[in-house]
């Protein structure tokens, strides 16, 4: 089969669209023919970062499309079922082998290339919101990075939730696009100091949380806080250690937690999460954003795209129909 792969860690240029083995489906697993493919954060992460276990690795968390055979312990899927699934690498391929478990019947009306981009994006956004942050009604959320996949999950679900909503991007273009997918007001962090202007919409009070994709930005969201406010911080997009000083923190009696999906997408309560999610995807009660498409040839340029190009929603990655 034909996948994007890397030996050894680097930029973009890394990946190598060529010829592998078909994976091995074992008997829990099931056999998916990739029709879509959601560029992740922990993709990027892992491909500029991370030495592979293996030469010529496939690198990739999220992918949707059709069940072309299943393991020998699986009854809840058959071939031909539509999926999306989730795993920790592989889904930079025409094929990929995944546990039953971590794959999701798609809903009829609901495409691909939404499919694929729900579970870890929404999932991601619902965990941060409800399982850690415990965000109540008229409360108020700073989401950082909010033209991203997971920070537009956010906007949508939290406004969704009853708390007012305060969206941080770059670029004034993107304010229109963002108030109507739920923001209340927009902060441009090229034009305003984010703290600042977060204070000064809430009164001096702060904000009772905030989403941070970002982790460079930790010291700033802590500024932005209310006293025993709450800080979700989940991935690295910025780059870097994940350093702050805590005892502004500690004096103002606020809470930090850390979310990594990569161990909670198959716990019950949050696969029961996403199944709706994309069930209220297919009928258009979430928008599932996507900025642009690329072939698997050029997931190289995908990938570069979706590091520099300053996308507003997912990068999608799809192979050539077979």
């Amino acid at each position: 089969m034909k996948a994007a792969v890397y030996s050894e860690p680097g930029d973009p240029e890394v990946l190598h669209y060529t010829d592998v083995p078909d994976p091995v489906v074992g008997a829990d697993d099931v056999l998916i023919s990739v029709e879509a493919i959601s560029v992740e954060g922990g993709d990027l992460i892992h491909r500029r970062l991370a030495p592979p276990p293996a030469p010529r690795h496939v690198v990739g968390y999220a992918a949707a499309g059709t069940v072309a055979a299943v393991g020998s312990n699986v009854v809840n899927r058959k071939v031909g079922d539509r999926v999306t699934s989730f795993d920790l690498a592989g889904s930079h391929a025409a094929m990929r082998s995944v546990r039953a478990s971590r794959t999701w019947i798609m809903p009829a009306g609901l495409g691909m290339n939404a499919a694929a981009a729900v579970p870890i994006s929404f999932g991601t956004a619902h965990h941060c919101l409800h399982a850690r942050g415990k965000l109540q009604h008229a409360e108020t959320v700073l989401i950082l990075a909010a033209a991203g996949g997971v920070g537009l999950a956010a906007v949508q679900l939290a406004r969704r939730a009853g708390a007012t909503v305060i969206a941080v991007t770059s670029g004034t273009d993107r304010v229109g696009r963002l108030k109507e997918l739920g923001a209340n007001h927009v902060i441009d962090r090229k034009q305003e100091d984010v703290a600042n202007a977060a204070r000064s919409l809430t009164l001096g009070k702060g904000v009772d949380m905030v989403i941070d994709p970002v982790g460079s930005t930790l010291q700033q969201s802590l500024s932005a806080l209310a006293s025993e406010g709450r800080l979700i911080f989940v991935g690295n997009a910025g780059g870097g250690d994940l350093s702050v000083s805590l005892m502004p923190a500690m004096g103002e009696n606020q809470s930090l937690f850390g979310v990594y999906m990569g161990t909670q997408l198959e716990k019950p309560e949050v696969y029961a999460a996403v199944e709706q999610m994309l069930g209220e995807a297919a009928e258009g009660k979430l928008d599932v954003v996507v900025d642009r498409v690329f072939s698997l040839e050029d997931a190289s340029a995908a990938h570069n795209y979706a590091e520099v190009g300053n996308p507003f929603g997912r990068v999608i990655i799809r192979p050539q129909p077979r």
